[in-house]
């Protein structure tokens, strides 16, 4: 391939891109905004007395509707149609499909404490009026229940059906959580301590955020970890290796703070297809060259303000501790950075150590590797944007 011609290539991959950006942004932002299922938000608070209130934050609609954490996109499920018409009611409307619905409610959800599963009381549902119809309402359901004397620890469970849990508890008459997860769909929560007059020292908060920002890199990060394969792929060598990885954890660490202090927001139907566009950036790049251009770790930075931001909503969904609020940023940051470290290590233990200076690993590990990368991020863009129904 030619100078000119790699030039040319490089030039239509950038054209591409920005075409697909431009097409997401105008014609598709409102829609995957209406249509995105966030996290439902769960707020505990415990009382000296052991009576425990349970707000639950959530898209009712598509609680109702049974649209569960299997469809990223409530246009993919079976019952869309039911969702949509849930979606115009008033909110005295849906609140009496609701409260006709409250066993399915309280079934959805299982609160434990010490391994005894508690009954709970639905004390209140607030739903705000329709709106604005871009963009999903969050409903309030209020629960109430109350741990036995002496207890220990709860934990939360929820179904499927009510989809990713952003757990939150706190004490009664306080701001900040002392516990904060997030907790996937048909999972449990770690046991949580009812020990209300036991303090979280500062260990176990640095400790807990560092587990939480590994853990959303390896193992459920995905896109994150292509991306970071991607950056990886383009030298076997130290350098480049270096300037990429600090271009980029310089740019996420900005973002991450702006966006957990409340600074910064943009919704997540605007910066996950971006997050999936980045990646494919990075992963056809490699097929045009394997040296480090000048504009490579600028693009890295620009991308890695955009993978802040998605660092940032993870972590704004299961709370900050308010008192502890730097050193539980400063924690999940390590965390995240370990995990990307241990994707760097496993990619060059297990390839670059062993096949980096062979004559054929350009040709039989960066370029097949670059191409199914581009390939999945390729399929996100497109299902993220809802420009592709699967």
């Amino acid at each position: 391939m030619s100078i000119m011609h790699g030039a040319a290539v490089r030039r239509a991959v950038k054209v591409v891109l920005l075409v697909l950006m431009a097409l997401y942004s105008v014609a598709h932002v409102q829609t995957s905004v209406a249509h995105e299922i966030q996290p439902a938000v769960v707020e505990i608070e415990v009382a000296s007395n052991g009576a425990l209130k349970i707000k639950a934050r959530l898209n009712l609609e598509a609680f109702l509707a049974d649209i569960g954490a299997d469809h990223a996109d409530t246009d993919d499920a079976p019952t869309a149609a039911l969702y949509d018409a849930l979606r115009q009611m008033e909110p005295e409307a849906l609140a009496r499909r609701a409260t006709a619905a409250t066993g399915v409610l309280t079934g959805a959800i299982t609160l434990r404490i010490d391994d005894m599963a508690v009954p709970l009381e639905i004390a209140n549902v607030d739903i705000p009026a329709v709106g604005d119809p871009s963009t999903a309402r969050q409903s309030s359901i209020s629960l109430k229940s109350v741990a036995p004397a002496g207890a220990e620890a709860l934990v939360w469970e929820a179904s499927g059906r009510f989809g990713v849990t952003a757990l939150r508890v706190r004490r009664g008459g306080e701001d900040r959580p002392y516990y904060g997860a997030l907790i996937d769909a048909n999972a449990s929560s770690n046991p949580v301590s009812l020990d209300i007059a036991a303090e979280q020292t500062l260990t176990d908060i640095v400790v807990r955020y560092v587990v939480s920002g590994f853990d959303h890199i390896v193992p459920k990060g995905l896109d994150h970890i292509l991306f970071v394969i991607g950056i990886f792929l383009l030298s076997p060598r130290l350098r480049p290796l270096l300037i990429q990885i600090s271009s980029f954890t310089i740019a996420h660490s900005i973002t991450l703070a702006l966006g957990a202090l409340g600074i910064l927001s943009v919704p997540g139907a605007i910066v996950e297809p971006l997050i999936a566009a980045s990646i494919v950036f990075i992963a056809l790049e490699n097929l045009m060259t394997n040296r480090l251009h000048t504009w490579r770790p600028i693009i890295i930075f620009a991308f890695g303000l955009l993978h802040g931001l998605g660092f940032a909503s993870v972590l704004g969904e299961f709370g900050m501790p308010t008192g502890d609020f730097i050193a539980a940023l400063l924690a999940f940051n390590v965390g995240v950075e370990l995990g990307q470290l241990t994707v760097i290590a496993v990619c060059y233990l297990t390839v670059g150590f062993f096949f980096g200076s062979k004559p054929w690993y350009r040709r039989f590990i960066v370029a097949p590797a670059s191409i199914a990368i581009a390939a999945i991020a390729i399929f996100w863009v497109l299902d993220r944007t809802g420009v592709l129904v699967v």
